[in-house]
C-alpha cells in the first residue's frame, strides 16, 4: 500500500466513535511490547492550552539535548503532524510499515483510529530510542488511550465544559476526567484553574500520593511581560512567541514543568527552546498570521474560553481593519450562542462554512441561530477560494479575515489552499 491507501485504512477505523476505555489499547500495546514503558513520559491533558503547552516543553527539551518525542492530535493537514521527534514528523514508510504488520490484528480486534494513532506512535518512539515522549491526550483524560503511561509528570492546562455527552456536564465531572492522569508519587502542575477544580486536583493527588503544584503560586502577569519565580530561580517572559496573553500563561506551565521535574533553569536554553517552539514543534493554527496586508489569521479556538483568549488579543488590533469578517465552524457539542454571542462585536460579516466531520454544526444550523441573534450571515460554499480572492483582490488592505472555530476547520480549508498552491507551508 502507499501512504494515501494507509491513512485511508487508519481513517476507515471508527474515525468519528469516540470509544473511552483502556482495554483495546492495553491489549493492542501488550501485543507491541508495550513499547511505552521504554523512555520517559510528560502526561499532558486540559480544555485549552495543551497543543501549546507540549510545544513549549518538548521544545525546550530539545534545546537541553534530549532526544524528544512529541505526540499531538488532531492533525491540521497531515496526519504525521501528530508524531514528531526532535521536530521531525514520522515517516511515511514507518506508517506503512507499522499498519501492515498489524492487518490481522486489526481485522480481530477492531480498534478505534485514536488506538492505533496512539500505538504507532509509542511504538515509533520506542524504536528511535527517545529520551522522552511529550504526549497530550485526546478527549479527557481517565479513560483516554494514552492513559497507559507512568509519568515523569501530568499537566493539567485548564478545564472548561466541553464534551458534556461524554465527560459530564458540569465542571467538578470535567475536571475528574481530566485528573484521571495524574499517578501514584508523581508531580503534577496546574494551570491557572478555578476553585471547583482546584478542590478536585487536590482530592485525586492527596489520593494518589502525588504532589501538586499550581501555576498561580509561582506566577505573575502584568499584560506586557510575567514572572515566574520558582524557589530561588527567577525567569522572565516577554515574549512567548505565539501571540495571546494566555500562551503567558502556557509557557509558564511549561517552564514551572521542566524546572520541577528536570530541573532545567539555564537561560540560554529556556529562551532558545521558547524562541524555536514554532520550528521546533509545528504548531498552527494558535492565532497564526498567514497574510499580512490583507490581513488573514487562523485561530483554533473551539469552544468559549478559546474565543475569550482569542477576542483578548484581537482586541490589540481590531480598530486598525476597516471591516472585519470571520469564517467560522464549530462542533455540535460547543456552547454554540456563547460563541456568537462573543464574536459578535467585533466582526461585520458571518460566514459559515461545511467541516466534513461527523460532530460537526452544519451551516445551515448556524445561520439560524444567528438570525435569532441579529448577526449578518451566509453560508460559504468554497472558502478555500473566497481567502485567495479576499488576499489578492481586496480593494483595502485594510480588512481583516479571520478563520476561526474547530481545528479541523482549519485543516481542512488549508489542506485545500495547499493543494490548490494558494498557500505554502
Amino acid at each position: 500500500m502507499n501512504i494515501e491507501e494507509t491513512l485511508e485504512k487508519i481513517y476507515s477505523l471508527h474515525q468519528f466513535d469516540i470509544k473511552l476505555g483502556l482495554e483495546k489499547i492495553v491489549d493492542l500495546l501488550k501485543y507491541l511490547g508495550n513499547p511505552q514503558n521504554q523512555y520517559e513520559t510528560i502526561h499532558i491533558a486540559g480544555s485549552n492550552g495543551k497543543g501549546s503547552t507540549a510545544s513549549y516543553i518538548s521544545s525546550i527539551l530539545m534545546e537541553a539535548g534530549y532526544k524528544t518525542g512529541l505526540y499531538t492530535s488532531p492533525h491540521v493537514v497531515n496526519f504525521n503532524e501528530r508524531i514528531r521527534i526532535n521536530g521531525k514528523m514520522i515517516e511515511d514508510n514507518y506508517i506503512n510499515n507499522f499498519i501492515a504488520s498489524l492487518d490481522c490484528y486489526i481485522k480481530k480486534h477492531s480498534p478505534t483510529f485514536f488506538e492505533i494513532a496512539t500505538a504507532l506512535g509509542f511504538k515509533y518512539f520506542a524504536d528511535n530510542k527517545i529520551d522522552i515522549g511529550v504526549i497530550e491526550t485526546g478527549l479527557g483524560g481517565r479513560l483516554d488511550a494514552t492513559n497507559v503511561l507512568k509519568p515523569l509528570a501530568s499537566v493539567i492546562t485548564t478545564i472548561s465544559l466541553e464534551h458534556t455527552n461524554i465527560l459530564g456536564d458540569n465542571i467538578k465531572s470535567i475536571a475528574f476526567e481530566k485528573a484521571g492522569i495524574i499517578k501514584n508519587n508523581t508531580n503534577c502542575f496546574a494551570g491557572l484553574v478555578n476553585k471547583d477544580t482546584e478542590e478536585v486536583l487536590q482530592e485525586v493527588s492527596t489520593k494518589n500520593d502525588a504532589e501538586l503544584f499550581f501555576l498561580k503560586k509561582y506566577f505573575d502577569f502584568n499584560e506586557i511581560f510575567c514572572n515566574i519565580n520558582i524557589d530561588d530561580f527567577r525567569f522572565h517572559i516577554y515574549n512567548p512567541v505565539f501571540l495571546g496573553n494566555h500562551q503567558f500563561l502556557n509557557l509558564s506551565l511549561a517552564i514551572l514543568t521542566l524546572v520541577k521535574t528536570k530541573g532545567i533553569t539555564d537561560w540560554l536554553i529556556l529562551n532558545r527552546g521558547i524562541n524555536n517552539v514554532v520550528s521546533n514543534s509545528g504548531l498552527q493554527g494558535r492565532y497564526e498570521i498567514i497574510n499580512s496586508r490583507p490581513k488573514i489569521i487562523m485561530d483554533a479556538a473551539h469552544n468559549s474560553e478559546g474565543i475569550q483568549s482569542f477576542i483578548k488579543q484581537f482586541t490589540k488590533e481590531k480598530n486598525l481593519y476597516n471591516t472585519k469578517v470571520v469564517i467560522f465552524g464549530a462542533m455540535k457539542d460547543k456552547n454554540i450562542k456563547e460563541m456568537l454571542a462573543e464574536l459578535k462585536p467585533f466582526f461585520n460579516k458571518f460566514y459559515f462554512t461545511k467541516i466534513n466531520y461527523e460532530r460537526a454544526i452544519s451551516p445551515s444550523e448556524l445561520v439560524d441561530i444567528s438570525l435569532q441573534m441579529g448577526i449578518d450571515s451566509c453560508v460559504l460554499e468554497n472558502p478555500d477560494e473566497f481567502i485567495n480572492d479576499f488576499k489578492n483582490n481586496c480593494e483595502n488592505n485594510n480588512n481583516c479575515l479571520t478563520v476561526l472555530g474547530s481545528i479541523y476547520l482549519l485543516g481542512q480549508i488549508k489542506k485545500i489552499m495547499i493543494q490548490k498552491k494558494y498557500l505554502t507551508i
